[in-house]
């Protein structure tokens, strides 16, 4: 279930930036690989695919920073709906 849950938001992430590994990186935001506007369209995709709301006070790096950290945050969402 992780996996397959991994493997769709890495699908998502690489559909709005194909060239950063995502699966590997840790800094994404903090290193600057993804920027405001690549953020802009990840909260949008991820608001889309996984049917929660992304608020300004999620936008912190280190709900950002990975993919995993984005899943993590997704999950809080999910639980709280």
């Amino acid at each position: 279930m992780l996996e397959m849950e991994m493997q769709k938001l890495l699908e998502i992430l690489r559909d709005i930036k194909d060239d950063v590994d995502f699966e590997r990186e840790t800094a994404l935001v903090d290193d600057g690989l993804i920027d405001s506007l690549d953020l802009t369209q990840i909260i949008a995709a991820l608001d889309r695919a996984y049917g929660v709301r992304i608020t300004a006070a999620d936008i912190e790096p280190e709900n950002f920073n990975s993919a995993e950290a984005m899943l993590a945050m997704i999950r809080r969402h999910q639980a709280q709906a």
